[in-house]
């Protein structure tokens, strides 16, 4: 019974929790660059997003039967049809977090999986999920595998000792990846993140660079679960300082610091860039979430990974492979691009965030859009 109450959870419209209203620009809010036609991660030829997202039950906490508000974010760098691993580089600004399989990217300098996201006590089951479909769908490149899977904790609303993400939930992203418009807000892995204090989640942005600069495109999808509210900025406006009602008191009584979340941020882009250039545009990572506010306090884990859909087929050839990169002296637009995509990222993830109910009656405020651009009004932006 359980079981199907979650999987019915799933097949609710994603309207509810995430995207559907406006986004950031819809509201008129000011972001420096050139988005792409989607404005998110999927802008970048090839790049695959799925989500599954479980939410059921409410009232008290009650381990193991809920209330459930969490889920599965897969990214998958060249679409479910194509396995050919991409340049990676990735980069803990405060690795108090987890990313798996960082080390064999750090040593190979390749991605060979798809990036899943999810809560903090899932990474197990997702992980061996990822495995199970990489079997499933011949994407095996070697007898063992050691998929990217990353965590934010959304223990605040979700029943995380639970364990309710189970391996189908993974799979039902994975099989669900697509093209096109990314849902937001709180949706699949991000469905009970909270950032900077309002709800928070999902968010993904794009950037298309003038021709003069290679006429690239990078992508950002972020899990946003970070920062107090005090911090928040947008636009350069202490947004957070302005807008107060709706603090959740109730995380004072977790006893830790209210600064316990964490982000994780995948940069996605089609420039030829080697791995230790792509360690470099996820350091950058970190510009756009400092433009947010956050100082990456000590319970975040904010943990980037980037990768390059340039290069194909240089994995396993027979012979040295020939690739293509973009010199170093040629790398600031990609730079700009990355930090202005993270910001705007993390910003279209909070406007999306919708109130937000969990465990205990623990309620989370969505951030008010007129409010939002009363502020901004106020100092004129």
């Amino acid at each position: 019974m359980r079981a199907a109450l979650l999987l019915a959870s799933c097949l609710l419209p994603l309207s509810i929790w995430g995207q559907g209203g406006p986004r950031a620009r819809e509201l008129g809010v000011p972001f420096d660059g050139t988005p792409g036609k989607w404005n998110a991660i999927t802008d970048v030829k090839g790049v695959e997003v799925g989500q599954t997202t479980l939410i059921s039950g409410d009232g008290a906490l009650k381990v193991g039967q809920g209330p459930v508000r969490t889920g599965v974010t897969v990214v998958v760098p060249r679409g479910r049809a194509n396995g050919d691993p991409v340049f990676a580089g990735w980069f803990a600004q405060n690795g108090n977090g987890e990313m798996t399989g960082t080390t064999w990217v750090e040593e190979s300098g390749f991605l060979e999986s798809p990036i899943a996201i999810t809560n903090t006590h899932s990474v197990g089951v997702v992980r061996d999920a990822v495995i199970a479909w990489g079997l499933d769908h011949h994407r095996m490149l070697q007898p063992w595998s050691l998929p990217v899977v990353a965590e934010t904790w959304d223990g605040g609303l979700n029943d995380i000792n639970g364990f309710h993400v189970k391996p189908e939930h993974a799979i039902q992203a994975l099989d669900g990846a697509r093209g096109g418009a990314v849902a937001e807000g709180g949706v699949g892995g991000g469905t009970g993140m909270i950032c900077y204090e309002f709800k928070g989640g999902i968010g993904s942005a794009s950037r298309v660079l003038p021709a003069a600069q290679g006429g690239y495109t990078v992508g950002v999808l972020v899990q946003c679960n970070c920062g107090t509210r005090e911090q928040l900025t947008v636009a350069g406006v202490p947004v957070g300082k302005e807008i107060r009602e709706g603090t959740p008191q109730w995380r004072a009584g977790l006893g830790v610091d209210r600064d316990l979340g964490s982000i994780i941020i995948v940069v996605a882009t089609d420039a030829p860039l080697l791995p230790h250039q792509l360690k470099r545009i996820a350091r950058r990572a970190t510009m756009g979430l400092a433009r947010t506010g956050s100082t990456s306090g000590n319970g975040s884990g904010d943990i980037f990974i980037a990768f390059s859909t340039a290069n194909p087929g240089v994995y396993d050839g027979p012979g040295p492979s020939k690739v293509e990169m973009v010199d170093n002296g040629h790398m600031n637009g990609l730079f700009a691009a990355t930090v202005q995509a993270t910001e705007e990222a993390i910003v279209n993830a909070l406007v999306a965030g919708r109130t937000m109910t969990g465990i205990d009656g623990h309620t989370v405020v969505g951030l008010p859009h007129e409010e939002l651009q009363r502020v901004l009004k106020k100092y004129n932006r």
